[in-house]
């Protein structure tokens, strides 16, 4: 399997990504990252606001549901992190009883032709992370407008093992969606370290926020770095 930062800075520009990692250490971590290449998509930042890690303006402005939203929130039973306003309403099916593959049901990739960007979740069980249940909302390769849904449930990590979604594959000018899921390795012992591969491993031309969180604990006790 690739290295997570070797996969990472061969794409330059990979837009968001969530991943699920079992450090050497035995913990299993949710991760979220965030790039732009426009003033718009730069202009953004990962903060904490009521228990949720949110993507939002650098000052106060007008929302834009495609730029702005909770990229990781937490049901009773249910790390959720994610790309985009489906964060919040998977959250709220989880609430309501719904299945992992339900709440991750229905959704669309994103209104923004050409390029048609994925919807991208993970699902992080809080029970020490056992299992995770990823879902992909995709453009097809084909004609057709309609969206690709795919979900992959991974139990059991292994020490050193990850799995990464990100929303394209880019040398920073050419855009493409990138593959659904991509399985790899992570040299972390722990949370800070972790977060130090995906940084590290990042465009600094592009590289806006990351985060990587423990689902028995919460958003409220991510780590965090920005630019």
């Amino acid at each position: 399997m690739p290295a997570l930062h070797d996969l990472l800075a061969a794409n330059p520009y990979p837009g968001r990504g969530v991943l699920c990692a079992r450090t050497h250490s035995g913990a299993v971590l949710g991760g979220y990252f965030l790039t732009g290449r426009s003033p718009a998509s730069r202009d953004r930042a990962l903060r904490l606001i009521d228990g949720e890690l949110v993507v939002g303006p650098l000052a106060p402005g007008e929302h834009d549901p495609l730029r702005h939203y909770a990229a990781v929130t937490a049901t009773s039973d249910w790390l959720v992190v994610g790309n985009g306003e489906q964060v919040a309403q998977a959250a709220q099916r989880l609430r309501a009883g719904a299945s992992p593959t339900d709440a991750l049901s229905g959704f669309a990739y994103e209104p923004d032709p050409p390029i048609r960007t994925s919807r991208l979740t993970a699902l992080i069980s809080r029970d020490g992370g056992r299992t995770t249940v990823f879902g992909a909302a995709r453009p097809s390769r084909a004609a057709r407008l309609t969206s690709n849904v795919m979900t992959l449930a991974v139990q059991d990590l292994q020490a050193g093992e990850a799995v990464l979604l990100t929303t394209y594959e880019s040398d920073g000018q050419q855009v493409s969606v990138a593959a659904p899921f991509t399985e790899v390795t992570v040299n972390a012992r722990n949370g800070a370290e972790l977060l130090d591969e995906i940084w590290g491993a990042l465009d600094e031309r592009f590289r806006i926020a990351a985060a990587v969180i423990d689902p028995t604990e919460g958003a409220e006790c991510a780590i965090q770095r920005s630019s």
